[in-house]
């Protein structure tokens, strides 16, 4: 049976549009950081080059290559972590050139160092891509966090934040990082704005 993430991590990745609780494991991703506005050139470049990794795994057994431990599965959807620069931080409105991002393609438990060669193996032979030596296999774990899913522009993500800093001061939680997790459920190339369904999620910690 092929290991969807829409159906077998629901608590993860569908969650309801309001907030909750929830305790996020360790994971493996495909990353890659950078600075500055999300609608550029170089961004859509780096998406895509994490994307041709994802996929190259996912695709090894038709090239000949089965990782130990391999299953069918559905790719991951992209994720991102967002920060500001202290310049950004002083800023009363955001200024998306100041944004520091690392965005990152989650990858099941059978990518190892042997694997994430072979997909690099396998992607530079298509193409000698600018960003490919940028991007790390690594771990992130979020443990306790507050997430709730954000449906519409990402624009007007600040709304939904309202809520989960709301919730968080009441269920006498902190958030341990102004860095924030999005999980893009939706592709906005094919999706309407006011449609679009973005994870939104804060780690936080248990008020003392």
């Amino acid at each position: 049976m092929k290991h969807e993430w829409k159906k077998h991590e629901k608590e993860l990745y569908m969650p309801k549009n309001k907030p909750e609780i929830v305790t996020v494991p360790k994971q493996k991703f495909f990353m890659i950081s950078g600075k500055g506005n999300p609608n550029t050139e170089e961004f859509s470049e780096k998406v895509s080059i994490l994307y041709s990794l994802a996929y190259a795994v996912r695709m090894m057994p038709k090239k000949g290559f089965t990782p130990d431990g391999y299953f069918e599965y559905v790719v991951y959807p992209l994720e991102g972590l967002w920060d500001l620069t202290d310049e950004g931080r002083k800023s009363t409105v955001l200024n998306k050139d100041e944004l520091l991002y690392t965005i990152m393609i989650r990858q099941p438990d059978f990518v190892t160092e042997e694997v994430w060669e072979k997909a690099f193996e396998f992607v530079r032979k298509k193409s000698s891509h600018p960003f490919l030596n940028e991007v790390e296999l690594g771990e992130l774990e979020d443990g306790l966090s507050v997430q709730m899913m954000h449906i519409g522009s990402y624009d007007n993500e600040p709304e939904s934040f309202a809520k989960m800093k709301e919730f968080i001061e009441n269920n006498n939680l902190e958030i341990l990082t102004l860095k924030h997790r999005e999980i893009y459920i939706s592709d906005p190339r094919k999706t309407e704005k006011d449609r679009l369904k973005t994870v939104l999620r804060y780690r936080v910690k248990n008020r003392v």
